[in-house]
């Protein structure tokens, strides 16, 4: 027999869908040069290169290194993040670093 008593948390989006497409979150988007994409709802696809460079660094520094604190290894991230972006090289991006590529766009050398 269910107890009245409980209550159902529910899991909800750090930021809801209506707040996303208000006018002011759109213009203040267009002002930055940021485009907003959303997918339909159930569908990954939007958070697919966020999901896969998170587990890379979760792999590499949870896996690969040992920390003897949560601090060390908070610690750690800002380097393995400036690692990441300045020297590794990515295939998807002709085999050049996220910063080399990211200056390239901005002088139109980069396909």
């Amino acid at each position: 027999m269910p107890c009245a008593h409980l209550q159902i948390e529910v899991l909800r989006r750090p930021v809801e869908f209506a707040e996303y497409t208000a006018g002011l979150v759109r213009q203040a988007c267009a002002r930055l040069g940021i485009s907003q994409s959303m997918g339909r709802p159930g569908s990954a696809l939007d958070n697919a290169v966020i999901e896969s460079w998170h587990s890379t660094l979760e792999f590499e520094l949870r896996s690969l290194e040992h920390f003897t604190t949560r601090a060390a290894a908070r610690a750690r991230i800002p380097a393995w993040i400036e690692d990441y972006n300045r020297h590794r090289r990515h295939s998807a991006l002709g085999m050049m670093s996220p910063v080399a590529y990211e200056q390239e766009l901005k002088t139109g050398k980069a396909a």
